[in-house]
């Protein structure tokens, strides 16, 4: 018998056997919770903020479930929104916080096998599928009905998971136990169906149900996985690990789109490094980055891969300051030693035209849209700092000093920095960068108009070694 449709009663912790105190939670996530309760419906916090707060860590976001319909919900709350298409979901508004509440949903056995493939539904992030990724209009909405139920493609990923359900049958539809777990309004008290708290004190992740059929429903999962323990710092139960390495192919039939939702998760919420060594010793990189990964493995591009794991910690560390990080650098880097590569597929020497460069540029960011999508918001600006990174070797003439107007100049700066700290970048041209930086503008112009003219061909580690050097087109070229 499905494990979704089995009564199993849950195991309940009360109030003095767990650590959760309401002080803990958010004051708009308890309204929610106790208006529900005051209208006579069940209200529970849910999955992710249960298991950080047993953790000990204040959780991002404060996610609710509930047994009444999402009409029901919206008639409760003024500053409620309903969104989604195949599966509704209440917004309730609290200025900038928003607490999402779900109807409890159920699972169905699988439809024919010849059901209309569509795009997967994405995982919010208490791992329950959610078809509510894209927001709708009221008026769209039609409540669930017999004919709409849950759908698998051959492979057996969900397409299609849209029914209502109670609490017990809405357990099975979270990945892991350490995120299975309901927190009550009524009496305080957890509800833990899958041994969920057993998981979080022992600070591990094991997946809900038979772990390959998971997987095979949703490849993200296995994303998932390794972001929450490079997160959480949790290890895999066996069962849970063993199958990722085998299954990691089936990233490449997940939207694009969605695979780039879970690189910032995985690269830009402060566990960025970690993320990348779990990746590699699952072999699930090179499913997201197969240019890239393909350039490590070759000699003259072997440096990119320490250049990548310096920029993610570098990236962590600023976010563990709480200082801004963008996308674009983080594409950069991920993405250079495919550039590089691809450069020197079509220059004969290590001075390359710009127009190559940036051809370069655009080949590979074409390439990379198949596996995980980068918008055009990150991506022209992703080119342009990469575009920078021969002008740095210009620093005679006062024209040179133009590029510190530049919009890109600052990160096109770090970018150069980390270049220097792998030996690719000459260490001086970055301290000359920085210290330029710090003097008035009167002194500026004095140091670059006593610079000697740099000689012609120079190279600062864009072009692989071994090839022959090609005589710089008059007014063409430029050195990197």
């Amino acid at each position: 018998m499905n494990a979704s449709s089995t009564p199993f009663p849950p195991l309940v912790i009360p109030r003095s056997e767990h650590s959760i105190s309401r002080a803990a939670i958010s004051p708009n996530a308890l309204k929610v919770l106790y208006r529900l309760k005051d209208a006579g419906y069940q209200g529970f916090l849910v999955g992710g903020a249960v298991r950080d707060l047993l953790l000990g860590i204040t959780p991002k976001d404060f996610d609710v479930a509930t047994n009444a319909l999402p009409e029901e919900v919206r008639r409760l709350f003024r500053n409620c929104r309903l969104i989604g298409r195949r599966f509704r979901l209440a917004h309730v508004h609290f200025g900038n916080e928003i607490i999402e509440v779900a109807t409890f949903r159920a699972a169905a056995a699988p439809e024919r096998e010849d059901a209309e493939e569509v795009e997967p539904d994405s995982v919010n992030e208490d791992g329950v599928t959610d078809s509510a990724a894209e927001p709708d209009t009221e008026a769209e909405f039609t409540a669930p009905n017999d004919s709409e139920h849950r759908a698998f493609d051959q492979r057996g990923r969900i397409l299609r998971d849209n029914i209502y359900g109670t609490i017990d049958e809405d357990v099975w539809r979270r990945d892991f136990a350490a995120n299975g777990l309901y927190y009550s309004i009524e009496d305080f008290s957890i509800w833990d169906f899958v041994d969920g708290v057993s998981d979080v004190r022992a600070r591990r992740l094991k997946l809900i149900g038979d772990p390959e059929t998971r997987y095979r429903e949703d490849p993200v999962r296995m994303l998932r996985a390794v972001r929450f323990a490079a997160k959480l710092d949790f290890s895999f139960a066996p069962e849970t690990e063993a199958p990722i390495s085998k299954l990691a192919y089936l990233l490449d039939g997940v939207p694009p789109a969605r695979l780039f939702d879970e690189c910032l998760k995985l690269f830009l919420s402060g566990f960025g490094a970690k993320s990348y060594r779990l990746l590699k010793q699952y072999g699930l990189f090179e499913h997201l980055f197969p240019l890239s990964a393909a350039a490590f493995a070759l000699p003259p591009y072997a440096y990119a891969q320490d250049m990548l794991e310096r920029g993610l910690i570098n990236t962590d560390e600023r976010i563990a300051a709480d200082k801004p990080v963008t996308p674009t650098f983080l594409f950069a880097v991920l993405l250079w030693s495919a550039v590089l590569r691809e450069l020197n597929e079509r220059q004969a020497g290590p001075a390359p035209d710009l127009a190559q460069l940036m051809q370069a540029c655009d080949t590979v960011l074409r390439a990379q849209q198949s596996r995980v999508a980068i918008p055009r918001r990150f991506a022209i600006p992703m080119r342009e700092l990469l575009m920078l990174q021969p002008r740095f070797n210009r620093r005679s003439g006062v024209k040179s000093l133009s590029l510190l107007q530049h919009p890109r100049f600052r990160a096109a700066y770090d970018f150069l920095l980390l270049r220097a700290q792998v030996g690719v970048a000459d260490p001086e041209l970055a301290k000359w960068w920085t210290d330029v930086q710090l003097l008035p503008q009167e002194e500026r112009v004095a140091l670059v108009q006593a610079r000697p003219a740099e000689p012609a061909g120079e190279s600062d580690g864009t072009a692989a070694p071994g090839r022959r050097r090609r005589r710089r087109r008059r007014g063409g070229a430029a050195r990197t």
